[in-house]
């Protein structure tokens, strides 16, 4: 721990180098962990409450790439549970949530998209990824995504039980996953997606779950914010870092096979 502040001085503080801050990560993480999440890229498909949060999250961690994907501008009524500042009010998110990443993790590598994810877009946006992170608001592009996502790693198990290349049609690559090794499954996708965060409820109810091999899903499976009860910042955000942790989990090796 430092003994004293540098001085806050206007020309005076300096941004730490990036060996600095892989050194900072690897005290705090392990070297081989630090590694694999600089190797990982991480599709974050809506950049709302939760998916602002986990890229935060996961920026910090140390994960190499993030693929941030939401049409949406900033909000006044984003403010109390996403990560975006007053200042940034009628600004794109994923011009937004960005800047602010980039004040946290300045050598992280990001890919941004203004765009609408649909079934015709979905895998183009997020076929670079290892894990791909549901964080929308609404009940038809979660399940969109999901079932995307699902049978793009139907395609792929199909057609290694063909003995065809592992590559996806919908994906259009190889095997291109940091860290799982040389198994051509790994060109199926990781999926952590989230259901029920809303109201004033415990956050202990909020429990992450794996629903198969590589599908998870985090929240209370109950609350809907259209039940009247609102969305609330500790509670949204204790289920983005169950997203967040999960992600960081698999990345690391330290979810069961």
């Amino acid at each position: 721990m430092s003994a004293g502040c540098e001085s806050s001085a206007a020309g005076e503080l300096r941004t730490p180098s990036r060996e600095e801050m892989l050194a900072a990560l690897v005290e705090r993480q392990g070297a081989e962990n630090v590694q694999k999440l600089q190797a990982a890229t991480v599709a974050i498909c809506g950049l709302g409450g939760l998916g602002s949060n986990v890229a935060i999250a996961l920026a910090r961690a140390g994960v190499g790439k993030l693929i941030l994907i939401d049409f949406d501008c900033v909000d006044v009524t984003n403010l109390h549970r996403q990560q975006y500042k007053a200042s940034q009010v009628g600004v794109a998110k994923a011009v937004a949530l960005p800047e602010n990443l980039r004040e946290i993790a300045p050598y992280i590598e990001l890919e941004s998209h203004q765009v609408r994810i649909t079934e015709e877009n979905v895998m183009e946006l997020v076929g670079k990824a290892d894990i791909v992170v549901e964080a929308f608001d609404n009940a038809e592009a979660k399940a969109m995504l999901v079932n995307a996502v699902l049978e793009h790693n139907a395609e792929v198990a199909s057609a290694m039980a063909s003995g065809e290349d592992c590559a996806s049609p919908s994906a259009g690559r190889g095997c291109a996953n940091p860290f799982a090794g040389n198994d051509c499954a790994v060109d199926q996708k990781f999926l952590v997606a989230a259901s029920g965060m809303a109201g004033f409820g415990d956050a202990n109810s909020i429990q992450t779950r794996r629903v198969s091999r590589k599908f998870y899903m985090c929240g209370d499976g109950v609350s809907d914010v259209n039940d009247g009860v609102g969305l609330v910042a500790p509670r949204v955000m204790a289920c983005a870092a169950h997203e967040a942790q999960t992600v960081v989990r698999i990345i690391c090796g330290l979810e069961p096979k």
